[in-house]
């Protein structure tokens, strides 16, 4: 994909504005697990690379540094919902800006990150979203949001921070659908015996495709498959 046309997709929403002014929710506290995930519960959490474009007023960043960032902020989020059916998370990195110092009060650059995201489920081996779906986050408010935080923080906490923030983000995406988490029919049948037995942990049929990932990303195969971080 040309680099140009990237720029014109991906920062485009954005815009100098958005950069100079925005801010997102903060992701940094978990908060309370969201019921309408139902039965929700974490097996691939993938996040490609490839073509990630570097942003205008940007600090360097290190895109696989970037990208287990992500991960680490996806884990921290949904490893805590334990439902009965097995999803996955597939994002790639779009774009970044990491704020560079500016001037307090007159420009002061905000950082931004937009991936796209396709939520798979397993059972029926295809996702969910019929395209991928594109987010873009800025920087949390708070004590840099006058300030910027190309001035109050450096750029591994920039990538920490705008990773926690895109966890946030999808979080509350998949809870705008509860109609992907509820399947009655994957509950244990009621039965009159001395006790319940625990149902086994299911096992993922394959590794998905993250948006944008060519076939160098290594999926899974069939049975053979595990659940974890790629």
């Amino acid at each position: 994909m040309a680099f140009a046309r990237i720029l014109t997709k991906t920062l485009a929403p954005l815009g100098l504005a958005a950069l100079i002014a925005g801010c997102s929710a903060s992701g940094e506290d978990v908060g309370a697990m969201r019921p309408e995930l139902g039965d929700f519960r974490l097996c691939y959490n993938i996040v490609t690379t490839n073509d990630a474009v570097q942003g205008p007023l940007s600090r360097e960043a290190d895109v696989e540094e970037f990208a287990d960032r992500i991960r680490d902020e996806i884990d921290r989020r949904f490893s805590r919902y334990e439902g009965s059916r097995l999803y996955h998370l597939a994002l790639h990195l779009d774009a970044y800006v990491l704020a560079v110092p500016g001037i307090p009060l007159v420009a002061s650059p905000r950082s931004a990150l937009i991936v796209s995201a396709n939520v798979w489920d397993d059972a029926l081996g295809r996702p969910l979203n019929e395209e991928p779906q594109q987010f873009t986050v800025l920087e949390s408010a708070g004590g840099s949001a006058i300030v910027g935080s190309g001035l109050t923080m450096s750029a591994e906490e920039q990538m920490t921070m705008l990773s926690q923030n895109a966890a946030l983000r999808i979080e509350t995406w998949l809870a705008e659908h509860p109609e992907w988490f509820t399947h009655p029919e994957d509950l244990p049948e009621t039965r009159e015996t001395t006790g319940p037995t625990p149902p086994a942990a299911p096992t993922p049929a394959a590794a998905p495709t993250a948006p944008g990932a060519t076939a160098a990303t290594g999926a899974g195969t069939g049975a053979t498959a595990t659940c974890g971080r790629r």
